[in-house]
């Protein structure tokens, strides 16, 4: 499970390593998953070819200032409700005895969580986690990319800032291909299964509004 540390670069804020983080999980994926491979090929290039300041505008623009979506999985899947509340407790503790540092970032954050997969030695735990919180937080998280709720939420930032932050039309959804990507990788390590969607307040369009 050693892997799910190195994909937990990918969505990490892009330093001056991250091309080479990126690189190495390319080659990686090649070797071991060759369909994640495919998928996170034209993140790869793009990242290649983009100046510093590019690439912290894309993470930006994805998930933190005026974002796509959030890679807070908690809040991904359950919103402000009390559920997450009890996610984060559980998943604080889990992190405590595995040793994870979850630095400045919440226990939900997606890379804590994917270095939490890496070091958990309850295996039927790892592959509830997966089953329950990663995989349908995965699922939301990159149908939010999909264009008719990207215009949603452009258009929710046009009528309170008139202006959107520039992003190329080419690449201002590539985060999409290392998020497919992971899936992909879960999708070989395990058992993977729809679970019908739990009644959730998470709407991260609706939350956006609310808090222009």
């Amino acid at each position: 499970m050693e892997h799910y540390s190195k994909l937990a670069g990918l969505f990490c804020y892009p330093g001056a390593d991250f091309p080479q983080i990126v690189s190495e999980v390319q080659e990686l994926l090649e070797r071991q998953y060759p369909a994640a491979g495919a998928e996170l090929k034209p993140f790869t290039e793009f990242v290649s070819g983009a100046s510093p300041a590019e690439l912290e505008e894309l993470f930006n623009r994805s998930f933190e200032v005026q974002a796509i979506t959030t890679l807070d999985i908690g809040y991904v899947l359950f919103g402000d409700d009390y559920k997450r509340g009890a996610l984060l407790v559980n998943l604080n503790r889990e992190h405590r005895q595995a040793g994870v540092d979850c630095g400045n970032e919440l226990a939900d954050h997606l890379p804590n969580v994917l270095r939490l997969l890496s070091r958990m030695s309850d295996i039927e735990l790892r592959a509830e986690l997966v089953q329950k919180i990663i995989a349908p937080a995965l699922r939301k998280i990159i149908s939010e990319f999909e264009p008719e709720k990207m215009a949603q939420k452009n258009a929710v930032y046009q009528k309170h800032h008139k202006t959107l932050i520039e992003r190329s039309a080419n690449h201002g959804t590539v985060y999409q291909h290392p998020l497919k990507a992971l899936y992909r990788v879960l999708e070989s390590d395990f058992e993977m299964q729809e679970i019908p969607a739990l009644p959730q307040s998470a709407d991260f369009l609706k939350s956006v509004g609310s808090e222009m």
